[in-house]
């Protein structure tokens, strides 16, 4: 009973806030209907290619004719790591992916293919330009960092978040810091070019912010990374750590269903389809409490493999079942996004494969708010029907057969998953 009154209050809130927060809520995009498919642009090594940037502006014509519609780049700031995730001089962008022309360069080729630019946030922690926290373009105070960071001079508020050990934690709870981050956000915007955000480790800050960040930014689009653990044998409390999350931002931001990724690699490894669907009959990831703000993905720069490239091998979805895995989110609602090394680097067949997915779920006309039908879960296969503005689209996958009769014609299919429309 407590889960679902948490469910059902989360619903109402959402209603609540968008009644209240409607001139500066995010864009359409998140409130439901969206047929965008996002591409991860990077993966953990790609600043080691020389200029990233290039590659990203080289593909914008590829990117844009497999179905497309925003792609999100890694932090282009100037960072203590070369990936980008221990920012230092944020104003500065020049990085280990290219310089800020590099860039610019990018983000008007991706336009020019009439594909959004999403940035990579870091704004949970920062480091030092050449000590522990004297902070640089633009200069901050030791209130900036939060009180019990390990840099024992911080002066600053309580966190509002989980610390992060890598870096001083930000004190987000600064008026300064706040206007600081806002105005480095619109720059971003308004004279790079980006139309939206990718927030990371959100579970290390207030939530509230975000929302505070979006409000003040107006972008396209905003999904924040929250990745905590998964208990598979009871996976509520995680999807609804999830729905608080987007709460606490207003609803200004989507999130991340890694609730999805979770349960999805679980299934098609051991044959446990069943865990598809929940006990209301509905997906079991975020996407069947709050479709229209989840981001459902296979895998990225952390959780991917590191062999044959890219990723840091924390949690990665099965490589031989992968297609399987495209084939789920491909078809079904929430905003899915693509992993760059899945779509680029494992050849061609692969690459087919995907924008074959990619092709049905447009000419279907699946959105992130399409509704489901869940035909079958069980031990072998899990098969539903989606209810396109077009048409409706079948999906099966598993080892063994399943049709959904007469009158659907098949448009893609491959090792244990088939796609239908109708």
């Amino acid at each position: 009973m407590g889960k679902q009154l948490s469910k059902h209050l989360r619903i109402l809130t959402g209603l609540l806030a968008l009644v209240l927060i409607a001139p500066l809520s995010s864009a359409g995009v998140l409130d439901g209907n969206s047929s965008d498919v996002m591409l991860q642009g990077f993966h953990w090594r790609s600043q080691e290619t020389k200029p990233w940037w290039g590659v990203i502006r080289n593909n914008a014509t590829n990117i844009k004719n497999a179905g497309f519609t925003m792609v999100w780049l890694p932090p282009a700031s100037d960072s203590a790591a070369v990936e980008g995730y221990l920012p230092r001089q944020l104003n500065v962008f020049n990085s280990a992916y290219g310089s800020e022309a590099d860039l610019k360069s990018a983000i008007a080729a991706l336009h020019s293919n009439g594909v959004k630019a999403i940035a990579d946030v870091v704004v949970n922690h920062r480091v030092g330009t050449s000590n522990w926290a004297d902070f640089t373009n633009p200069t901050w105070g030791a209130d900036s960092v939060c009180q019990g960071d390990e840099w024992t001079d911080a002066t600053g508020a309580a966190d509002t978040g989980s610390g992060f050990n890598a870096g001083r934690d930000i004190d987000h709870t600064k008026a300064y810091v706040r206007t600081s981050l806002t105005t480095w956000l619109n720059y971003k915007k308004n004279t790079l070019g980006y139309d939206g955000w990718r927030w990371d480790y959100v579970k290390g800050f207030g939530g509230s912010y975000v929302g505070t960040y979006v409000g003040a930014t107006a972008p396209y689009f905003s999904v924040g990374e929250l990745w905590t653990d998964l208990n598979l044998n009871d996976v509520n409390p995680h999807r609804q750590l999830i729905m608080n999350w987007i709460d606490a931002t207003a609803g200004r931001s989507g999130a991340f269903d890694f609730t999805t990724k979770g349960i999805l690699q679980q299934a098609v490894q051991y044959n446990e389809f069943w865990r598809l669907r929940d006990s209301e009959g509905k997906p079991q990831g975020a996407i069947g409490w709050w479709p229209a703000k989840s981001v459902t993905f296979i895998d990225n720069h952390d959780t991917g493999p590191s062999t044959p490239s890219g990723g840091q091998n924390h949690w990665p979805f099965p490589s031989d079942k992968v297609l399987q895995g495209y084939a789920y989110i491909l078809s079904h609602p929430g905003i899915p996004t693509v992993y760059w090394v899945h779509y680029f680097d494992w050849g061609t067949a692969n690459q087919n494969a995907i924008k074959a997915l990619i092709t049905a779920r447009k000419n279907a006309g699946v959105t992130s708010t399409s509704t489901v039908s869940i035909q079958v879960a069980d031990t072998s296969k899990y098969a539903a029907i989606i209810t396109g503005n077009t048409k409706k689209l079948a999906v099966k996958i598993g080892p063994n057969s399943w049709s959904p009769g007469t009158g659907w014609t098949l448009v893609t299919s491959g090792t244990n998953y088939a796609v239908w429309t109708q």
